[in-house]
């Protein structure tokens, strides 16, 4: 079994899907409308949707909670390449914890992707 896609309740979809298209190389597969639900994939099939929150769970989405409920990580294969993504997000202006560090066995920072989502960034040993 593998994990096909998760799906993201965010108040702005277009603007939510061009950071992740720019800064993390995930294609658009398909987007419904100027604004409507997105299906963005990664290199190994991955699919993360991003969709307005739905009526029957109150139409809250992080943004509007003004909390981060969980996190989203990618992993890159090289050092170097964490802190390339580093240096694009932060003349990109993201928000940003602070610059890459050595944690948990690891070298890697966190972001916060418009719809308030937080997403690790990181590269580890073996």
């Amino acid at each position: 079994m593998r994990l096909n896609h998760l799906d993201f309740h965010v108040p702005d979809i277009a603007t939510t899907a061009e950071f992740f298209t720019r800064h993390f190389g995930l294609t658009l597969k398909d987007m419904r409308g100027q604004n409507g639900l997105a299906i963005l994939s990664d290199d190994a099939g991955l699919e993360i949707v991003l969709s307005h929150a739905i009526a029957k769970f109150a139409t809250a989405d992080q943004v509007e909670l003004q909390r981060q409920t969980y996190h989203i990580g990618f992993i890159l294969p090289e050092r170097e390449d964490v802190d390339r993504v580093y240096a694009g997000l932060a003349a990109a202006g993201a928000a940003l914890s602070g610059p890459p560090a050595a944690m948990r066995g690891g070298w890697l920072f966190y972001c916060t992707a418009p719809g308030n989502i937080l997403v690790e960034i990181g590269w580890r040993t073996g």
